[in-house]
């Protein structure tokens, strides 16, 4: 054992011992004692875990034991637990007070992310925490004898803002070679050395294990090889596709990043073998827990399953404790030095090769007083941070030089139809691109002559939108529209452009639609000269928390986005097996986006890459890849950004009508009541009819 190995151990074990004295003291209030106990015998359990798999037991231990200590480790956010737990803010701070309650449950949070860390062998981090809740513990008892009262506030609040500021270098410098060094990969590990018939394996991460991933795992290792097969290479295929259609150079790329849920290893494998065959190694990192990796509602990287996703919507904003200028600068600067130390691995990354995942249970979040909120202030701030990060991570992975590719599946938590959908859903993902490709460069070929289109709903829907469009110069040899077929998207079925802002008007309205994972009712956004002047649901009792819950989760804490992308899509036969399986409000945004016409806010679907040459398989050039936004990035490039792009589809069923109108102002249909009826297209419709939709 090397001497920082063993220093650490040394310190390892001094936290463990003081943690054992600290389940046995009653020098507190009660309530406060009762807190310190909890998680001093959560972090107690952790240590035992570590003997545990020390000594072999992922590998010897029945599936029995391997689930009782899976769900012993995630008891405590359970539904039927977390209402009288120190992890719910409302709790604490009920028992605890309105500040230091709301601190203390975060630092509770902050040691549940010692689980992944203790399954990765990652001594360092669990130490820092360790230490952490021992520094806190000690503040109180020494304030305790010393004034007889609790800490202030600003004491516990301080302990917490230098452990997120002291550990920012290492976090960065630990985060950064997740993402571009292959080399000693947890993951990847699991699955190339793992006999994934053995749904035991699932266990080895240190993630949530319920009956979803368990039978996902079962379902997976019951495929055959072939449609195992054929799920990876359509995935990897895509990949490689991107590359080749955007004009982009594979070959200089070492690295992936591969993200999915736990039970898809069998894919997996296969894919890292195929891209293995591309010369390409994979990079695979845990979704983030740790505040100091700045966790998000959308998952990045792998993941299990949710024991209680109000849990997590509790916690989204805990960083309210800490975030202030000087924590922006640190990170920012950590964040460079980390990238500048992994320079040379930052050039071979290639871009996420991402898998999700939909029909997990729906969540309708509670919103709670007792939840950390950013100020104006710190949301400022945030934004500024998000888009000075992006930035900076581009410098060093070009956006022109790397792509992407995306695919879903759903899960067995969706109910009875899982196994027919999981089928329906390869052969969505396998539909003949040739066919789509010619009926949708009939849908470009109408496009290119319009000046504007009009999008109307239906029935319930107040959509009513003008959206304004690019003006060819060169229409023998450029193009509007991109014609999407199964590249770095799949499924194929779309053509998008990047709309004109000003003459862009009117209201985008959807009865009901998923984004990011959470719901949202009648979502309505008004749009003046193609920038968002308002927006409104229905998912809380006021308008206040209903514009709060759009503002942070849609705008991403922005005052205001443009309209980055108007799309049309095509993919009938999507549309047409979720309406008979019951489940459109649960399909990902991936597919839904095919499933009608659909707008994006925020950047564009060529941001940071526009100077890219991109043609379609016509061989014309894609020229509308601008806006008025993002065209500032050569003179003030921190407003030509967002760092997010979100899609909102209209559902064929709620769409009356969409229309190209031409600069003389004829008026070409494109789709009415939800049909298409240009002509040309009119083999979209087969699948609406058989279903008589």
């Amino acid at each position: 054992m090397d001497s920082e190995q063993s220093i650490l151990k040394e310190r390892y074990e001094l936290a463990v011992e003081r943690i054992r004295e600290i389940a046995g003291e009653w020098e507190l209030e009660e309530e406060v004692t009762e807190y310190f106990k909890t998680v001093a015998s959560f972090i107690l359990l952790l240590d035992d875990n570590r003997t545990f798999i020390e000594n072999g037991g992922l590998q010897r231990a029945p599936i029995e034991e391997l689930q009782a200590r899976n769900a012993a480790l995630y008891e405590e956010v359970q539904p039927d637990k977390y209402e009288q737990s120190f992890l719910n803010p409302a709790y604490a701070v009920k028992m605890l007070g309105k500040e230091l309650g709301a601190a203390l449950s975060f630092v509770f949070t902050e040691m549940r992310s010692m689980i992944g860390f203790l399954y990765e062998g990652r001594l360092d981090d669990l130490v820092i925490r360790m230490e952490l809740f021992v520094e806190i513990y000690g503040a109180f008892v020494c304030e305790k004898q010393e004034s007889g009262r609790l800490p202030a506030y600003v004491t516990i609040q301080q302990i917490i803002y230098w452990f997120v500021s002291d550990y920012a270098d290492v976090a960065a410098l630990q985060r950064t070679r997740e993402l571009v060094v292959s080399e000693g990969n947890f993951a990847a590990d699991i699955i190339m050395n793992s006999e994934l018939s053995d749904v035991r394996y699932l266990f080895a991460y240190g993630e949530y294990v319920s009956e979803n991933e368990l039978a996902m795992a079962r379902f997976m290792a019951g495929l055959s090889q072939e449609t195992i097969n054929t799920m990876a290479d359509t995935y990897t295929e895509g990949y490689r596709m991107g590359f080749v259609l955007g004009n982009k150079d594979l070959s200089k790329k070492r690295t992936v990043d591969l993200r999915y849920q736990l039970g898809f290893e069998r894919m997996m494998k296969r894919a890292i073998e195929n891209f293995e065959k591309m010369d390409l190694k994979p990079v695979i990192y845990r979704a983030a827990y740790s505040i100091l990796y700045h966790p998000t509602l959308f998952k990045n990287g792998f993941f299990g399953g949710t024991p209680n996703r109000q849990y997590e919507f509790d916690h989204k904003d805990d960083k309210a404790l800490f975030l202030d200028k000087a924590y922006v600068n640190r990170k920012l600067e950590v964040t460079h030095t980390a990238f500048e130390e992994y320079r040379e691995e930052a050039k071979g990354y290639a871009g996420p090769a991402v898998v999700e995942t939909f029909g997990e249970k729906d969540f309708e979040p509670v919103n709670k007083p007792e939840n950390l909120k950013l100020s104006d202030e710190q949301n400022a701030l945030w934004v500024e941070y998000r888009t000075k990060a992006g930035e900076l991570q581009r410098n060093y992975i070009l956006e022109e030089e790397r792509s992407f590719t995306i695919i879903a599946f759903p899960v067995p938590e969706i109910g009875d139809c899982f196994e027919e959908l999981f089928r329906e859903t390869i052969r969505i993902n396998t539909l003949d691109y040739k066919m789509y490709q010619e009926i949708q460069q009939t849908l470009i070929d109408t496009l290119n002559t319009a000046t504007y289109c009009e999008v109307k709903g239906k029935g319930d829907n107040r959509t009513d939108i003008r959206v304004q469009l690019y003006a060819l110069k060169h229409p023998e040899r450029e193009t509007i529209f991109e014609n999407c077929v199964a590249d770095v998207n799949i499924p194929v079925g779309e053509v998008f452009t990047s709309p004109v802002l000003k003459g862009t008007n009117g209201t985008l309205h959807v009865t009901r639609v998923f984004l990011n994972g959470l719901e949202y009712k009648n979502l309505e956004i008004r749009f003046e000269d193609g920038k968002i002047a308002d927006y409104s649901c229905s998912n809380f009792p006021t308008e206040e928390e209903n514009r709060s819950f759009i503002k942070e989760n849609i705008l991403f804490r922005h005052k205001t986005l443009p309209l980055g992308e108007f799309a049309i899509g095509t993919n009938t036969t999507a549309y047409v097996v979720a309406k008979r399986m019951g489940v459109e409000a649960k399909m990902p945004i991936l597919i839904a986006e095919k499933m009608g016409p659909h707008f994006a806010v925020g950047d564009t679907c060529y941001s940071h890459a526009e100077e890219v040459k991109v043609y379609n398989p016509d061989g014309k050039e894609i020229v509308a890849k601008d806006n008025e936004v993002s065209l500032l990035r050569d003179t003030d490039p921190a407003k030509a950004y967002f760092n997010c792009h979100t899609d909102i589809t209209i559902p064929y069923d709620e769409l009356g009508e969409l229309v190209a109108v031409r600069g003389d102002g004829t008026k070409i249909p494109i789709i009415l009541d939800g049909r298409f009826v240009l002509p040309g297209t009119e083999k979209l419709n087969i699948p609406l009819d058989e279903q008589c939709i």
